[in-house]
């Protein structure tokens, strides 16, 4: 199964929908045509993943409810603790994220400490790159203008030191969830320990 299928799989695990609404909820984090996604809907029921349920509307054609199955569900627990690839445009992490509540804390906290140890090896990588930029600008006290050479790289490093500060700011706020939520499922055992 690729990806898409694993985030459409992800998306129907908040609820049904049909293959429009799952093309609208997954384009902020995945660029997906219709071309590419009722094909794939059509290959997960075939599989069992999904099931669907025919709405009848007038003047128009039935439409097609999908919603996951627990072959679905599994297959989703399975590839949410696997090893995400690094983010591209497409980020399998931001999908993973849609079913992240199916399996226990512990198993995805180490999707996001894998994440936050990758982006700060980029920020250091990014800041010595810019350092470097700077010892090579004839004025490293000022940023490098418009119609300097450097100026492009200069404004992708800037983005990608931003862009790897918020993914760590935001892996750090993630892992602090995580930490929380097991520590009270940790409490509500304990007490239901006790009072037996």
């Amino acid at each position: 199964m690729n990806t898409l299928s694993y985030g459409l799989l992800a998306m129907l695990a908040q609820g049904p929908c049909t293959g429009y609404e799952l093309m609208l909820q997954i384009q902020p984090v995945w660029q997906a045509k219709h071309s590419q996604i009722y094909p794939l809907l059509a290959k997960l029921e075939q599989n069992g993943f999904v099931r669907f349920v025919e709405v009848p509307q007038k003047e128009k054609p039935d439409k097609k409810v999908y919603s996951i199955t627990e072959r679905g569900v599994e297959a989703l627990k399975q590839w949410l603790p696997s090893e995400t690839s690094e983010p591209v445009k497409r980020d399998e992490m931001l999908l993973k994220t849609y079913c992240i509540w199916l399996v226990d804390p512990s198993k995805t906290e180490r999707l996001f400490e894998e994440r936050l140890e990758s982006f700060g090896k980029k920020m250091s990588k990014y800041k010595s790159m810019l350092s470097e930029l700077h010892r090579e600008d004839d004025n490293a006290e000022r940023l490098p203008g418009a119609g300097s050479a450097s100026f492009g790289q200069y404004i992708l490093l800037k983005r990608a030191i931003d862009s790897a500060q918020m993914e760590m700011d935001w892996c750090r706020w993630v892992l602090q969830q995580l930490q929380e939520q097991r520590e009270k499922r940790a409490a509500a055992e304990a007490a239901k320990d006790a009072a037996q």
